[in-house]
């Protein structure tokens, strides 16, 4: 009888499997999310992975039309794949806001997709981590989502990061000054483009695709010459939007914005007034925002967001403005794994009890039992095999500890707690709470 042709274990380009060492610091930083994000009080939700074509489809940009993973269903419907949670959570609003109520804040973890090239920290499958407030134009709500990303990156180990910040009606302004603010789409999409391919690029992609001058080329770019303090840029903006309505409430948003993180103890040089940043998706209005490490400037954005006013008028007469920014976990992850902040572990579990005497397979797992309930986490290794094997499955797979105790220990009522880093043993007695094993693992973290 002929073999089945086996088929070759392989992974879509662009997509990739997580082993447990990628999994474990993975899940780490989302609970660090989630936690900040509740400090602040917003909520979980949940969304589909499919959504009707028409929800997502000239939402954020031609890019993200080109990326979408599209098909028809087997009831005849067209769909797509969730590009980014955002555009879904207007949906969602507009659906739902009658029995969520206004304000409304809200956190989504949830995996996301876009058919772009592969490339360093960045795949067509990956995880965002997003918090948005829907409902006002306060702001307080602007000020907030600064505040939420500046405590969301110190929470994770970083201190040594900016966040950077502008104003789409300052960007407006410049624009309408210079009669060019019926081509915003196009000229922002580009000026996004500034970090990646430089300001000669950008100018000559800005005359090719929004037809304009050489002149109002460089006036647009003269936004990237301005740096220094807060005020000394908020100044220097005034005479680029010389005339422009629109401009002086940028301004304004900006100068408030500024205040308010000042006020929250924020230390200054932890945000940075960047008003050449533009960020690429036509769904934003107001303040945006791009975080980025003081040690890895070239993996990009790791933190970004901005304020969406009209997007939920796609589905809705009420009026919906929303403001949110999103973790970019698998970018952030990359950079992590270069700084050297994630160390190698396969378990999540502190303690591996080793087991080589078979008589005593109940009690190593009445003692796992209690260690559990005392909140620590505990693997009994499965086989009574040689003790040098077991230290050696502990060692590969980064426990913290290995608790040592055959006959002789269970019979003196003591084991070995032994610190696989350091390679030191402590002698732990094994009392019925087992508060020694207990004292001594917890007082190590």
């Amino acid at each position: 009888m002929s073999q089945p042709q086996r088929i070759q274990p392989r992974t879509l380009k662009g997509f990739r499997d997580y082993l447990p060492e990628s999994m474990i610091p993975r899940e780490a930083l989302i609970d660090t999310a989630k936690r900040i994000y509740r400090s602040y009080g917003f909520s979980p939700i949940d969304t589909p992975a499919l959504e009707y074509l028409e929800i997502l489809t000239g939402k954020g940009s031609e890019e993200t039309d080109r990326q979408l993973y599209r098909f028809e269903d087997n009831g005849g419907r067209q769909v797509g794949m969730r590009f980014d949670l955002t555009v879904p959570l207007a949906r969602f609003a507009a659906q739902h806001i009658g029995q969520l109520g206004v304000p409304f804040k809200r956190y989504h973890i949830a995996t996301v997709w876009r058919g772009e090239a592969p490339q360093r920290g960045r795949f067509r499958e990956f995880m965002q981590c997003d918090f948005d407030t829907i409902g006002t134009r306060s702001a307080t709500a602007d000020i907030e989502t600064a505040l939420v990303i500046h405590d969301l990156m110190q929470a994770i180990g970083f201190s040594r990061f900016a966040i950077r910040l502008n104003h789409r009606m300052v960007l407006n302004g410049v624009l309408e000054r210079l009669d060019l603010l019926d081509r915003s789409t196009q000229i922002l999409r580009t000026l996004d483009k500034l970090g990646k391919i430089g300001p000669a690029k950008v100018a000559d992609e800005m005359m090719a695709a929004a037809g304009m001058t050489g002149d109002q080329a460089s006036e647009v770019l003269k936004l990237a010459d301005l740096h220094g303090s807060h005020d000394t840029i908020l100044s220097a903006l005034e005479p680029l939007v010389a005339g422009s309505q629109i401009g002086q409430e940028g301004i304004a948003r900006l100068s408030e914005i500024v205040a308010g993180i000042r006020a929250a103890g924020v230390d200054s040089s932890r945000v940075i007034l960047d008003v050449s940043i533009a960020r690429g998706l036509d769904y934003y209005t107001g303040a945006i925002y791009e975080t980025f490490l003081d040690d890895l400037p070239k993996i990009g954005s790791v933190c970004s967001g901005g304020r969406y006013d009209n997007l939920a008028g796609m589905y809705t007469n009420q009026d919906l403005p929303g403001i949110g920014a999103s973790l970019g976990l698998d970018r952030l992850l990359s950079g992590m794994e270069e700084l050297g902040m994630i160390q190698p572990v396969r378990t999540p579990a502190d303690v591996l009890i080793a087991y080589f005497d078979r008589q005593r397979l109940h009690e190593y797992l009445a003692l796992a039992a209690k260690l559990r309930a005392a909140g620590i986490g505990v693997e009994v290794y499965p086989d009574a095999k040689k003790l040098a094997a077991q230290l050696k499955y502990a060692d590969q797979r980064g426990f913290r500890f290995a608790l040592i105790a055959g006959s002789r220990e269970f019979e003196s009522g003591m084991c070995q707690l032994k610190d696989m880093q350091t390679g030191t043993s402590i002698d732990c007695s094994l009392d019925d709470d087992a508060r020694a094993i207990i004292t001594a693992i917890c007082g190590d973290r």
